[in-house]
């Protein structure tokens, strides 16, 4: 039986990013993201290029409807999945007053419910021949409490909690979780922005997507619980954990008010 590793997002950067390390590896995809024709000239491509199956359906996280409609398709297909990456996140940047509430209701529904209604899903669909690896990705903004970013930090400090005890309550059952948490990648030109905004610190924190798939891959395989890129960002995290709460909101604020009067439209 075809056994089959899902990636969520897979036509965004990052996502398009594990969808080639994967295929070069020889695993069979079933690719999910909001577009069909993006999907489909995605799966044409990898299918040519390393010669491996794959699936696609077109599926909207942000909305029940949709996810029943992908969860349905699974069932009716039969496939069976050893692995599956949640890729797909939103953020809508600035301060929290001024987003419109069904960004903000957007961001919950794609970062906590979709990911954690399609990790339920397939947990259901999991091949018993396998171990089943599980990569949440989520982000260094989410050991922080952090201000222009309050509500995307705090669904990514959701996910990094959430992956950390699905690991423990999972394992007897041969299954691993491993969460991603990079700080910035240039996936998009608002990424790219933001990080060039930042200055000589927002490039010494960006790492190459390519190199971050490869290595979150190796790392889940090996039953890691959470994976940071870079030794930079993972001295930042520690030296983050050394210093009270309230004090590093206030110096996040400072950081990202400059940054954010760079990239944002006045």
């Amino acid at each position: 039986m075809t056994s089959w590793i899902m990636i969520t997002g897979a036509t965004g950067g990052l996502g398009k990013a594990f969808a080639v390390e994967c295929a070069s590896r020889g695993w069979n995809l079933f690719l999910t993201d909001l577009r069909e024709p993006s999907l489909q000239t995605l799966s044409d491509g990898l299918r040519r290029t390393y010669s491996v199956e794959v699936q696609y359906q077109a599926c909207n996280l942000a909305e029940e409807a949709s996810r029943s409609e992908l969860f349905a398709y699974l069932q009716q297909t039969s496939v069976r999945f050893w692995g599956l990456i949640n890729v797909a996140g939103l953020d809508y940047e600035g301060l929290f007053r001024e987003r419109k509430r069904e960004q903000i209701r957007s961001i919950l529904r794609v970062n906590i419910e979709g990911t954690l209604e399609v990790t339920h899903a397939l947990l259901e669909r999991r091949d018993p021949g396998h171990i089943f690896r599980i990569i949440n990705v989520g982000s260094l903004a989410g050991f922080y409490p952090m201000p222009v970013k309050a509500t995307y930090a705090a669904s990514k400090r959701f996910l990094l909690d959430f992956s950390i005890a699905m690991r423990e309550e999972l394992r007897p059952q041969g299954v691993t979780v491993t969460i991603l948490c990079p700080a910035g990648m240039p996936t998009t030109a608002s990424c790219i922005q933001g990080i060039e905004a930042q200055g000589i610190m927002g490039h010494l924190t960006t790492q190459d997507i390519g190199s971050v798939a490869a290595q979150t891959l190796d790392q889940a395989l090996r039953g890691r619980a959470v994976y940071i890129p870079g030794l930079l960002n993972r001295l930042l995290c520690l030296a983050g954990s050394l210093v009270p709460p309230r004090v590093l909101a206030k110096l996040i604020d400072k950081r990202w008010r400059q940054t954010a009067a760079a990239v944002m439209p006045t």
